[in-house]
């Protein structure tokens, strides 16, 4: 079978340029330039490109950002106070914390202390339980870009089988609530499977669609998946590899040579999921300075 490319990096290059104009107008027009601020703690190398990535999307489109980056022996009370610091500014709209956190440090306390009018991340109880509720509110970064890729392909949802890997409170659960609402994407009859699941393989091969969102390299095999099946990668780990000048190269959760063929539709790694997170996290922090998580609340 002849499949087809989900590419997130062109999908997102595409989107950013629309949004880049409605940054240029909402100025125009003397509204405020929309303003997101990141808090980085450690030197944890995958949030850091993340966040560089973040920063440098930002520029391009017109946004104010900033990084605070902090130690990793930063306490969590001093790490509360810098938060509660920037939920008073008035001149940030978003605010997200990047994880993970160092251990010391109860990463959901640090959620919930992000004021829900600047959660663009998606992750605090409040937008948790209105997603869940499907009233307006700021959706995950991950599962709102596989949302969007599958909205912009127009991957046929309504009355399929979805199979979801992975349970995690930022992709795996969200994505599953979302694609079982009603709407388009949505209506999707949604399995969910996790590290306790015996014999994940029996749902994956009756699966229409399959999301894996495990952590777990090259996990999903070619014999776990029907024919015509469209499978969304979210999993991106470093695997040495000296034959590369970084020394690692990145492999999702699905192992794609065995896997691809047996596709109508497959994400790769890179350049499939990750490009499309940090665009909704973008369309989020717009949304907040527009003020329109304010109004649905």
């Amino acid at each position: 079978m002849e499949y087809k490319i989900l590419d997130g990096k062109a999908t997102s290059a595409a989107i950013k340029a629309r949004l880049a104009e409605k940054v240029k107008e909402i100025v125009a027009n003397g509204g405020k330039r929309p303003h997101l601020t990141v808090i980085l703690v450690g030197s944890d190398g995958a949030s850091i490109t993340y966040v560089a990535n973040k920063e440098k999307f930002c520029k391009e489109i017109g946004f104010e950002s900033e990084v605070l980056r902090l130690p990793e022996s930063v306490t969590e009370d001093e790490l509360l106070k810098k938060v509660e610091v920037i939920n008073r500014d008035d001149s940030v709209d978003g605010l997200i914390c990047q994880v993970p956190l160092p251990k010391h440090i109860d990463a959901q306390k640090i959620i919930t202390a992000i004021s829900p009018f600047k959660d663009v991340d998606g992750f605090h109880p409040v937008s948790a339980g209105r997603m869940m509720l499907g009233l307006p509110t700021f959706l995950p970064a991950t599962p709102y870009g596989i949302m969007t890729l599958l909205k912009e392909y127009k991957i046929p949802t309504r009355g399929k089988h979805c199979v979801v890997l992975g349970r995690s409170n930022t992709v795996g659960r969200p994505i599953a609530n979302l694609l079982s609402q009603k709407g388009e994407p949505g209506d999707c009859t949604v399995t969910i499977c996790h590290s306790k699941t015996p014999d994940i393989e029996e749902f994956t091969k009756r699966a229409d669609i399959i999301i894996v969102a495990l952590g777990v390299p090259a996990f999903l095999k070619g014999n776990m998946v029907k024919d015509g099946a469209v499978v969304i990668d979210v999993g991106i780990t470093r695997i040495p590899d000296v034959s590369k000048k970084s020394g690692f190269r990145l492999q999702g959760d699905v192992d794609f040579p065995s896997v691809a063929p047996k596709c109508s539709y497959i994400t790769p790694v890179p350049g499939g999921v990750g490009p499309m997170t940090v665009v909704s996290l973008i369309e989020n922090t717009i949304k907040a300075a527009e003020g329109k998580k304010q109004a649905a609340l």
